[in-house]
């Protein structure tokens, strides 16, 4: 019978990812406030872009399969990522649509 992973050393990988993937967030925000300048002083409506969400969730759904993750939870977490993302950006552009 094969040996059971250590649940301390899975945790710690797990951390690890954790530190990488809150890197690569910051990296994304950086660049969504850079849009968000690039936007300042446009309706609303440039920020929200329901049509570039759906092209991303369709990207990385097709990413995550071909990664081996599954689709429902990687769309999920980006539909959550982007919806606090267009907040931040109507809060950097100055327009309306900032809660």
């Amino acid at each position: 019978m094969p040996e059971q992973p250590d649940l301390g050393v899975i945790r710690a990988a797990i951390d690890e990812l954790d530190e990488r993937i809150v890197a690569l967030i910051a990296e994304r925000q950086h660049r969504v406030e850079q849009a968000g300048l690039v936007k300042r002083g446009q309706d609303a409506s440039a920020i929200a872009a329901p049509a570039r969400v759906e092209a991303v969730i369709e990207r990385v759904r097709g990413r995550a399969e071909a990664a081996g993750a599954s689709p429902d939870v990687v769309e999920a977490v980006y539909r959550a990522m982007i919806a606090e993302f267009i907040r931040l950006e109507h809060g950097v552009a100055g327009t309306d649509g900032a809660r």
